[in-house]
């Protein structure tokens, strides 16, 4: 996916909705108030929030789509999950206004005036709105914008709250005056849902809430079929932004060598990603063994250490001459000793048997160490 054709296509249609949005809390606010509707102007307000809330989106459209920065090492998706997350609060501050107004206004309903007026705007509010829900839907969908999929549904619920409020003012126009205030009521309530719904969303991406269940499973299942993959465990995923991110443990044959390893873990990459369309970023981590069951090996010494207690050991047994490379095997959590050696070392005085128990005894007094294994080889 082009990422500077998405942020063109995001700016575009912020743009459009912001100019359609502003025409119409002009419109709403100022003919409500000459009608004397205040459902009317309720949706004026509603509108006014569309505007802003198209400025946090169209801000977060230019940023999110920026390349990823020594302070931004993960990218700038997330500003879009912000921008959703702002543009929730602002929908249930306005949401709970208008109830309040809504609720005031009941208390001392008033006639309407310019009827004529006041229906022509609810009518192109309706039309309008939606035109624009269907036409943010369609560029949401090809560029795959939960963002724009929420503007997508604050231009739909507008559409919606516009028919709420024609039907209050129809109400009220026949008489039953309490109607367009109810539906002021029912516009704020439908603002509040909506804020609700949006900051939910972006509250869970926010705190790391994993992927549906089902694509972590059809992720884990991909992964365990990859050839060298013994098992998979520790999988977990996350949303940054549009994207997904994932982390993975997989467990391979304990004696096989870094490069081999390497590769397996490239194949899981490969993998994962073509598993899952928007997963953009996969870490690997390759395990000898199940590290959740076994025992744990972060007590033994590293490598230097380990080296420098065999060598000495080895030298005190006159064994160290001989041997031409030694390979350790933390496993379970014990270090198995691999012992490489020319084939030149069998003599007639000397046998496998013999140095291979030679050996064996050097190790199976040194705490922290396991098994050994004797390999020959030409020089």
């Amino acid at each position: 996916m082009n990422t500077e054709d998405r942020t063109q296509a995001s700016q575009r249609v912020t743009i459009i909705g912001a100019i359609v949005d502003f025409t119409l809390a002009i419109l709403k606010v100022i003919i409500g108030v000459i009608g004397n509707s205040g459902a009317l102007i309720a949706d004026g307000i509603h509108s006014f929030s569309d505007l802003l809330s198209d400025g946090v989106v169209w801000y977060a459209a230019v940023h999110s789509s920026e390349e990823a920065d020594e302070e931004h090492p993960y990218g700038h998706e997330r500003f879009e999950t912000v921008a959703t997350l702002g543009l929730a609060i602002i929908l249930a501050i306005v949401g709970t206004g208008i109830v309040f107004d809504g609720f005031n206004r009941l208390s001392n309903p008033s006639s309407l005036t310019h009827s004529t007026l006041l229906l022509s705007v609810a009518a192109l509010s309706i039309l309008s709105k939606e035109a624009l829900y269907w036409y943010t839907l369609k560029v949401a969908k090809t560029y795959k914008s939960d963002m724009l999929k929420a503007n997508a549904w604050h231009h739909r619920s507008d559409a919606l709250s516009s028919i709420v409020v024609l039907v209050g003012i129809l109400g009220s126009l026949s008489g039953y005056l309490y109607l367009d205030s109810i539906a002021a009521m029912i516009v704020g309530l439908m603002v509040i849902y909506i804020a609700w719904e949006l900051g939910t969303g972006a509250t869970k991406e926010l705190v790391d809430t994993s992927i549906d269940a089902h694509q972590v499973q059809q992720l884990r299942d991909s992964i365990g079929r990859i050839s060298g993959v013994n098992n998979v465990h520790s999988l977990r995923t996350r949303k940054i932004g549009h994207l997904i991110a994932a982390d993975v443990h997989v467990q391979v044959d304990p004696f096989l060598s870094v490069s081999e390893g390497h590769i397996i873990s490239v194949s899981v990459e490969r993998v994962a990603k073509e598993c899952l369309e928007n997963l953009h970023d996969v870490t690997v981590h390759i395990d000898p063994e199940d590290d959740e069951t076994a025992a744990p090996c972060e007590h033994l010494p590293e490598r230097a250490q380990a080296l420098g207690i065999l060598t000495k050991a080895l030298y005190s047994n006159q064994c160290d001459g001989e041997i031409d490379r030694i390979q350790l095997h933390y496993l379970d959590g014990k270090i198995h000793v691999d012992f490489f050696l020319p084939l030149s070392c069998l003599t007639t005085k000397k046998s496998s048997d013999e140095i291979l128990k030679k050996l064996h005894n050097t190790v199976k007094d040194l705490k922290s160490f396991g098994k050994i294994r004797v390999y020959f080889g030409k020089d």
